[in-house]
């Protein structure tokens, strides 16, 4: 009983975040101001790892000695609108959703102030631009670079692909509703979900549409490409699996979770691994979507994204404990219990896994043991 109702309490914070975020705001405390304040995860390139951090940052991390290589603040904004709780607008750092993406010489990143940012981390030359000057719309996805161009979307409803050294708009798409999701290449074909309960296949040359997809709920999740079928996690509780060429159903799944997915599912050796809000992790086969066992129970909503590292899956749940789901024999292993909430993608390299915590806290836990190895704080 005390377990069903932790989750059910685990699951209405996170609802109440995200009902704050389509609203704008996210209470911060007055010493802050009301404010959102963003989980971005890490991406990891060539042995640096690239955040957005709870304080507007953009910070590069070296992972051979674990050093902060740089930071720069995005920028500085007031408050517009929405209630204050009593405290005095202040200026806000911008809030940071979505993971950066690595260019060839630039660092990507979306601003809750629907501004897109660039970096080089060689001249410490940065530029950025509204993705819609007359009416900015918060972007909470993150950007994806392919085929010559950075694409992102935005709460204004639209996917719009961007020259990468000028960040001018080159093609937009406009959905029925807000995108939260980061994109998906795969060819030449662009995926995205929305929030107006489709997923759309547009050409990544010229944003034209290919085929849409309509589920019974919003999607705000990331889709995954294998083996030219779309799997995307719907919040009308249900995996579908979509032809990436026709946009025909393949399946839906037949369980109905007890609350959204949210997290990206990973796919391995033609097996869905679905973490929901429900506090579940669901195993599905990736040809037919039946159920392979029965559902993975980690007590606490998974809104992080999985990482796979060997034949593991680390997942991290809200409350903040860490497992490691074993894809052999489909058992869940507890690694460490950081304490912390936990909403932001995990990422892993060389074994190790990193895990940006609601508390401004890095941490990088070895894959197999779930021995802390060190942690950075960018809370100050």
């Amino acid at each position: 009983m005390w377990i069903r109702h932790s989750r059910r309490l685990m699951g209405k914070i996170f609802l109440f975040l995200v009902i704050l975020l389509l609203g704008g705001l996210v209470f911060a405390g007055c010493t802050r101001g009301a404010q959102p304040k963003g989980w971005s995860g890490g991406t990891i390139d060539n042995g640096t790892l690239f955040l957005g951090s709870m304080e507007g940052k953009l910070v590069a991390i070296d992972l051979s000695n674990h050093t902060q290589l740089w930071e720069t603040l995005l920028e500085t904004a007031k408050p517009s609108g929405g209630f204050t709780f009593g405290c005095a607008p202040a200026t806000t750092s911008v809030a940071i959703y979505g993971n950066p993406a690595v260019g060839e010489d630039l660092v990507y990143i979306g601003g809750y102030n629907g501004k897109i940012y660039a970096f080089n981390p060689s001249s410490g030359l940065s530029k950025d631009q509204y993705l819609d000057e007359t009416k900015p719309e918060p972007i909470v996805g993150g950007p994806v670079i392919a085929l010559g161009k950075v694409y992102i979307g935005s709460s204004d409803g639209k996917l719009y692909a961007l020259n990468p050294a000028t960040l001018d708009k080159e093609w937009e798409f406009q959905t029925g509703n807000k995108i939260w999701s980061t994109p998906a290449i795969d060819g030449d074909t662009i995926f995205i979900g929305s929030l107006d309960k489709k997923l759309y296949a547009l050409s990544a040359a010229t944003g034209n549409k290919k085929w849409e997809f309509a589920t019974e709920g919003a999607i705000a999740s990331t889709p995954v490409v294998h083996n030219d079928m779309v799997y995307i996690g719907s919040l009308d509780r249900h995996i579908y699996a979509i032809d990436a060429i026709t946009g025909k159903l393949r399946w839906r799944s037949k369980v109905e979770t007890d609350n959204w997915f949210w997290a990206t599912p990973i796919v391995y050796n033609d097996v869905i691994y679905a973490p929901s809000l429900d506090g579940k992790v669901y195993i599905l086969n990736a040809e037919n979507g039946n159920e392979i066992k029965d559902a993975i129970d980690l007590g606490s909503p998974v809104p992080s994204w999985p990482v796979l590292v060997g034949k593991s899956i680390i997942i991290a749940s809200q409350e903040g404990r860490i497992y490691a789901l074993d894809t052999d024999t489909h058992q869940k292993r507890e690694l460490n219990n950081l304490e912390e909430e936990i909403y932001a993608p995990l990422s892993a390299s060389d074994g190790i896994v990193y895990i940006h915590t609601i508390e401004g806290e890095l941490y990088a836990l070895n894959a197999q043991t779930g021995a802390e190895l060190w942690k950075l704080s960018f809370s100050k």
